[in-house]
C-alpha cells in the first residue's frame, strides 16, 4: 500500500492520535527552522545562535539577546499552514487527542487546536522578571533595547532557553497522553533535541508515523516513513 493510503487508513481508523511536531511544522508559514540547510544554523552571526538563545547569554548580554530575538525568533505575521490547519480539523473530529510542539510560535492555536503541549514555551508569552506581571508579544516589539516592565524590571520571554530545563507538568502529561496514544503522528522534527525527542520512546502501539522533509536517526523504529513536506501530506484533512 502506498504511504499516504496507509496514512489515510490509519487515521480513519484511529479515536486517539497524538501528534509531536518541531520546527518543520512551521517551515511552510515561512518561519525558518535551526538545522537545515537554509536555517537560522547556517547564518552569521557574532554569537553563534544556541550560544545567544541561552540562559547565561540572557543574563549577561541582554541587549544583544533582543537583537537576535525581535530579528530572527519572532514573525507576529506567520499564518497556520495545511499541517496546523488539518490538526485542529482532527482534533475537532475527535480523532486527535492532542499537539505536543516543540514550536514556540503559536501557530497551532491559531489554527484552532485546543489541547497543545508546548514543551519550549511561547513567544506569545512573557513576564516581568521582578513583579511576574505578564506581557504581550507587542511589549516586546514595541520597545527598543531592553524590555521593561512598568515597575521597571526586565521582560524576559516564556521560552525554554539552552541551559533551562523543560516544565515538568507539560513532559509529564505529554508522556501520558503518547503511551495513551493508539497512534503517534511525529512530523517535522529532527528528533535530535533532547529531552524532548526522547519522548517518542514512550510509544506502546504499532502505528508509528515519522513525516519528515529528511531523514531521522529514528526512521527504523518507525512503522510508516513519509519523507515529504508535512503539510502536503497533510492536506486531506484540511
Amino acid at each position: 500500500m502506498e504511504a499516504r493510503e496507509q496514512l489515510a487508513e490509519w487515521i480513519s481508523g484511529s479515536d486517539n492520535i497524538v501528534f509531536f511536531g518541531g520546527a518543520g511544522v512551521s517551515t511552510e508559514s515561512n518561519i525558518p527552522d535551526f538545522r537545515s540547510v537554509d536555517g537560522l544554523y547556517n547564518q552569521e552571526y557574532d554569537y553563534p545562535p544556541e550560544t545567544i538563545l541561552s540562559h547565561t547569554f540572557f543574563m549577561r548580554k541582554t541587549e544583544e539577546f533582543y537583537r537576535f530575538y525581535r530579528n530572527k525568533m519572532l514573525f507576529p505575521d506567520a499564518e497556520p499552514n495545511n499541517a496546523h490547519i488539518a490538526l485542529a480539523n482532527l482534533e475537532k473530529q475527535e480523532k486527535l487527542k492532542a499537539v505536543i510542539t516543540q514550536n514556540i510560535d503559536g501557530l497551532h492555536q491559531k489554527a484552532g487546536s485546543r489541547e497543545v503541549l508546548e514543551l519550549h514555551g511561547s513567544v506569545l508569552r512573557n513576564y516581568c522578571m521582578d513583579c511576574r506581571h505578564a506581557h504581550s508579544l507587542e511589549d516586546i516589539i514595541n520597545q527598543e533595547g531592553i524590555p521593561r516592565c512598568e515597575c521597571g524590571g526586565i521582560i524576559k520571554p516564556d521560552v525554554v532557553l539552552y541551559e533551562e530545563g523543560l516544565d515538568s507538568a507539560t513532559m509529564e502529561k505529554s508522556v501520558s497522553y503518547i503511551r495513551n496514544a493508539d497512534m503517534l503522528i511525529i512530523g517535522g522534527t529532527s528528533l535530535a533535541v533532547y529531552p524532548a525527542a526522547g519522548l517518542i520512546d514512550y510509544y506502546r502501539g504499532n502505528k508509528l508515523v515519522l513525516i519528515n522533509r529528511d531523514k531521522t536517526s529514528r526512521d527504523s523504529q518507525a512503522d510508516l516513513v513519509i519523507n515529504e513536506p508535512i503539510g502536503q501530506v497533510l492536506s486531506p484533512w484540511c
